[in-house]
């Protein structure tokens, strides 16, 4: 009879055993799949940037918006090579440039929500005047809502913006081959004359 009792706590005790051991692979399982899902948020978030990135339009065909002027004695010579000063993308700040336009205009620094969809885009430097739908000729004040016409990013034609502030400036169409490398930028815009220095 005791062996019996003996027999049945001991099986007892094997199954409470088997049980927790259960218990402790499940939880690691769980562990594992918590890992997996939160770098697989961290892939997706940095994935999100690159596509952000990804959408801007490095180089252009170098078409200006109707009715947009050039400039008829820049600071900077079409054909000039100049500094970036700026950082409005990666690798810009402190490549050479070579200047391929010259404009007389007023440049807005605007924040839009993309047609895409996706985030809000603060403080985009530049839109000019002449990239404003119905902007008509007299400058916009900044608070002003507009849509924009320019298509410098995905997401950009068509999109209801507000102008953040405004400069009248001469901008410049520019040529350069970014400082981490990479493809040679033709026909970026814009870049304004404080954001140049002689080479």
């Amino acid at each position: 009879m005791r062996k019996k009792i003996s027999v049945g706590i001991a099986s007892i005790l094997f199954a409470s055993v088997l049980s927790a051991c259960a218990a402790d692979t499940e939880k690691v399982e769980q562990d594992k799949d918590t890992e997996m899902n939160a770098s697989s948020d961290e892939r997706m978030e940095n994935d999100h940037s690159e596509m952000d990135h990804a959408n801007m339009e490095h180089s252009s065909s170098g078409e200006v918006p109707e009715g947009l002027k050039e400039a008829e004695s820049p600071a900077f010579k079409v054909g000039s090579q100049a500094t970036l000063e700026t950082d409005h993308m990666e690798g810009m700040k402190g490549a050479k440039a070579t200047i391929a336009g010259a404009y007389e205009t007023t440049a807005y620094v605007v924040t839009y929500k993309p047609t895409t969809g996706g985030d809000k885009v603060e403080n985009h430097k530049w839109v000019i005047h002449e990239e404003i739908k119905d902007a008509g000729d007299e400058q916009l004040e900044a608070g002003s809502e507009v849509t924009l016409g320019a298509d410098h990013m995905e997401g950009m034609n068509g999109a209801t913006a507000i102008l953040e502030s405004i400069e009248e400036t001469t901008v410049y169409m520019v040529d350069y081959t970014p400082t981490n490398g990479g493809e040679e930028v033709k026909n970026h815009k814009w870049v304004t004359e404080s954001e140049l220095s002689p080479e």
